[in-house]
């Protein structure tokens, strides 16, 4: 090797002064000479001629470089971050949506003073600046759920089917529902369950729940949710649960006029709107650790309390408008972020008094204040789950265990 360079070094100054005609026969005495292939000889002995000439260039004397500056500096991110946090880690695209409102609710409650010119430059800053100046936050622990769900055979043949392309509903009031189990990896016992019923067209949501999946509690809280719609229930779908389907329900649909039906077997994307909010809305703020007894109970329906109003006013949803195929690819056009909220304003199937009753809610809530009831609820529920218990059911690093995230999910896209 140490040849091999003495005689690179040597050959070099002749190889870069030569013509091309010499260059060709010097290059072929260093190839003999060191065994390199031509294209890397050639690479060799040219290529510190083009390094030299770049020093020389950088020493000769001329205007000062002018270094560009940055646009989104520290203060904005500062600000940019806990707008963010606020929102629950929301993706770039529905945090631009939502930016110039949440802004002026902040400011209103004063949660935040925010300079002139670090506003104006929060509200025409692109989706895309977002999600690269707050990359690193985003690089969290990542959970996966277990479907528990137990199909029931009695009156399914009364139920009609509705697949996923049939949901087509252009007003509020057609939702889907779904149970979520908390179990935390143990079937064994009893434990909590979530029932979760989700507005096709606004994406507004509601959660409840229940101390096991018996259809009596599951069956009481869907009257609950009900009554909590800012809309009138115009129909019902569910999955193929014992727990749904069951004479009560069909028998309480029929006496309502209520449109009920079920999902294919195994066909998650029948449900695909609740399946979502599955995870975004309870797994990602209840967890996947085993929750039971009343006690726990009580501290999740609060949390849900504060959640419903966070989730429903303040989280932007972007709807899938239409899909067209190119060859290999599928293109997907999305509308416009909005909130459930800001959908349901804009619905014409919404009487004049109940936008009235919302927009009188939503001028009393104070997102970082719902963000830290929902925070200190969390809290709550860490400390009633038994330690030895999570780690053996989450087999996590030690160092995992003070971030509240190991639990709670990753920030949402």
């Amino acid at each position: 090797m140490a040849e091999r360079k003495a005689v690179t070094a040597a050959t070099r100054s002749r190889y870069q002064r030569a013509s091309k005609k010499e260059k060709g026969k010097i290059l072929d005495e260093f190839i003999e000479l060191t065994g390199y292939h031509r294209v890397y000889a050639r690479s060799v002995l040219g290529t510190v001629e083009r390094k030299i000439v770049r020093d020389q260039q950088r020493r000769v004397p001329g205007p000062a470089s002018r270094k560009s500056r940055k646009v989104y500096d520290q203060q904005v991110l500062v600000v940019l971050r806990q707008v963010w946090v606020i929102l629950d880690y929301i993706c770039g695209k529905r945090l631009v949506a939502i930016m110039p409102e949440v802004l002026g609710r902040l400011e209103y409650f004063e949660e935040l003073k925010i300079e002139p010119e670090i506003r104006a430059k929060l509200l025409r800053i692109s989706a895309a600046t977002i999600d690269r100046l707050l990359r690193a936050e985003r690089r969290k622990h990542e959970l996966r759920g277990r479907g528990r769900t137990k199909p029931g055979t009695l009156l399914k043949k009364q139920i009609p089917l509705r697949t996923f392309s049939e949901w087509n509903e252009q007003q509020p009031g057609f939702v889907e529902i779904d149970l979520v189990g908390h179990d935390g990896g143990l079937l064994q016992g009893e434990h909590l369950y979530t029932l979760d019923m989700t507005d096709v067209y606004s994406g507004w949501t509601e959660v409840q729940a229940v101390q096991n999946k018996a259809q009596v509690w599951v069956f009481a809280a869907l009257k609950q949710l009900r009554a909590r719609l800012p809309f009138p229930l115009q129909g019902i779908d569910s999955d193929n649960g014992s727990e749904f389907i069951n004479a009560d329900l069909l028998e309480y649909c029929q006496q309502q006029q209520l449109t009920f039906t079920r999902s294919r077997p195994y066909r998650k994307n029948d449900n695909c709107y609740v399946e979502q909010k599955n995870y975004t809305v309870v797994r990602r703020h209840v967890g996947y650790q085993r929750l039971a007894g009343e006690q726990q109970l009580t501290i999740v329906n609060e949390l849900y309390q504060h959640l419903r109003l966070y989730t429903n006013f303040f989280q932007p949803q972007m709807k899938l408008k239409h899909k067209e195929r190119r060859g290999s690819q599928v293109k997907k056009t999305y509308d416009v972020p909005q909130t459930p909220y800001q959908r349901l304003q804009q619905s014409s199937y919404l009487s004049a008094a109940g936008k009235r009753r919302l927009k009188a809610e939503y001028a009393r809530l104070n997102p970082a204040e719902l963000k830290r009831q929902i925070e200190r609820l969390q809290g709550k529920l860490l400390q009633l789950a038994p330690e030895s218990k999570l780690r053996r059911l989450y087999r996590r690093p030690e160092s995992t265990w003070t971030n509240n995230n190991f639990v709670f999910g990753k920030p949402a896209r």
